[in-house]
């Protein structure tokens, strides 16, 4: 006995966040929150235009992190990315699963349901899904689009309530459980369902046609009222287009205040680690599909009933969406397996946030990668951020940079387009010219230049910084198995040395 107790000592040592308890079984649970398309317009990142409560309440109770990215800008391989912590060139959903794009994740993927579910966690989904297949991607409890209108398990925040409530209803006393709520807002409805607005913010609202969601109180914004980020023209068009965005957010924050309440209710609120992030940048010029900070920076909060002493702090560690499957895992004390995809081994390049909870970390460096959007968007980046410096490489660089179907039909980008056309003052900060061509290599530095505006990687007094990141970001596309990581002018030949044979091709 008193070598299997040396053993449990030994065990305990080695969890980061020391949360073995002797002589009983303590229940965790989590709930993930994930919004679609969100960015910082909520009170809790300085954004006092817009009114969020709710998030605001969750904040009290989080560490708030300051620095937060996703890995990819991009709906469902995004949310492959949170499901497996693998980056989508190594979980294969390359693009958005849907219609006739139906981009899915590799078959020998272990995701994040798959593993709970094999240590007796009972996981569910509500909201959007929108990744498969569903054999990589499986949950006990599941009313998705798949089943369901998206706009009511989605938008619907009373349909969304229930819905958690029927989860929470039949949960065993014992069992843990893994809880993920997809919000559909603030997502552009686009050409989908132009009848409710650009950014759906009429659905539900009682007027006649857009039926009424009983427990939202619509709130609305005029243009006057909006705050506009550096990176969207300041112009009558974009901030009605804030103001849309706005609406439809203060219904999330209005959702996420109910999903909290549920937990309450059910008592599990002492017992669940509860994260709340979104997907990608905004769908706005330089946000979604941008491997910018526009198009990366995420808000992310992360709310421990076990680690309440950093309660309502923030955090300026630097931290990855690809660190939500970590981090879970950890909480659940769940070893991640090993295994191959192919003939190469996987490994989960992101960490657990939980010490963060306890203590400020020195984390300074998050990584990236896209390649399509939609299945015409061709545009493979790949990109490193650390400290000060980001560093984007653009292998499709010759090619103009394309434009997803809602984000064109928006009233901001249509704007920009027409001005453009016209010759008149876009009141934007880069030209439609720079943003459809750009160089192979980008190297910014955030601090002196947030904005992003100032290209230095011809500078010769940035070249070893360029070298530095440029061997940290081949080093991470190895290592995540990155089918692109010997292009545009090399080609990738797994047997032979060196692997990256060169094409000669002038680039």
């Amino acid at each position: 006995m008193a070598f299997a107790n040396f053993f449990l000592v030994l065990g305990c040592v080695f969890i980061l966040s020391s949360r073995c308890i002797f002589g009983q079984s303590k229940r965790r649970n989590v709930l993930l929150i994930i919004a679609d398309d969100a960015g910082f317009e909520t009170e809790v990142y300085n954004n006092s235009a817009v009114r969020t409560p709710h998030l605001r309440a969750l904040a009290r109770r989080s560490v708030i992190f300051r620095n937060a990215f996703t890995s990819v800008s991009s709906c469902s391989p995004s949310r492959s990315t949170i499901l497996t912590g693998l980056p989508q060139h190594q979980n294969g959903m390359y693009g958005l699963h849907q219609d006739i794009h139906h981009f899915s994740s590799f078959d020998g993927v272990r995701s994040l349901p798959l593993l709970l579910g094999q240590a007796n966690i009972r996981t569910g989904i509500i909201g959007k899904k929108h990744v498969g297949p569903g054999e990589v991607y499986p949950f006990d409890f599941a009313r998705t689009e798949e089943n369901s209108s998206v706009l009511q398990v989605g938008r619907n925040i009373t349909r969304i309530r229930l819905l958690v409530r029927d989860f929470l209803r039949v949960q065993e006393a014992q069992r843990p459980f893994f809880l993920y709520v997809a919000f559909h807002d603030p997502h552009r409805c686009g050409h989908s369902q132009p009848q409710y607005g650009p950014f759906c913010e009429k659905f539900g609202n009682g007027e006649a046609g857009m039926g009424r969601i009983p427990d939202w109180t619509p709130q609305h914004y005029t243009p006057e009222q909006v705050k506009v980020p550096y990176f969207i023209p300041d112009t009558p068009a974009a901030r009605a287009d804030l103001a849309a965005q706005y609406t439809t957010i203060s219904r999330l924050d209005q959702g996420i205040g109910l999903v909290l309440q549920e937990l309450r209710e059910a008592g599990f609120e002492n017992d669940t680690l509860v994260i709340y992030s979104s997907d990608n940048g905004i769908p706005f010029p330089n946000g979604r599909t941008n491997l910018y900070w526009s198009g990366t920076a995420e808000p992310m909060l992360v709310s421990s009933p076990e680690h309440r002493q950093r309660w309502g702090q923030e955090s300026q560690a630097y931290v990855s969406l690809l660190d939500i499957t970590p981090t879970i895992l950890d909480w659940f004390n769940i070893p991640y397996p090993a295994y191959n995809l192919g003939k190469q081994p996987v490994q989960l390049t992101g960490r657990s946030l939980l010490p963060a909870l306890i203590s400020e970390q020195p984390w300074s460096t998050v990584f990236a990668s896209q390649s399509l959007h939609e299945v015409t968007m061709y545009y493979p980046m790949r990109a490193v951020h650390q400290g000060p410096y980001r560093l984007v490489h653009n292998l499709n660089y010759k090619m103009p940079f394309p434009i997803d179907q809602d984000f064109y039909v928006s009233p901001t980008f249509q704007d920009l387009l027409n001005r453009t056309q016209g010759g008149r003052p876009t009141a934007w900060f880069k030209t439609l010219q720079e943003y459809y061509y750009r160089d192979r290599w980008e190297l910014y530095d955030t601090r002196a230049d947030p904005t992003e505006s100032r290209n230095l990687a011809s500078d010769p007094a940035h070249g070893p910084v360029l070298e530095s990141l440029r061997a940290q970001l081949r080093k991470w596309q190895w290592a995540t198995s990155d089918p692109w990581v010997c292009g545009p002018d090399a080609v990738l030949e797994a047997k032979l040395t060196p692997q990256c044979r060169p094409l000669f091709n002038g680039l």
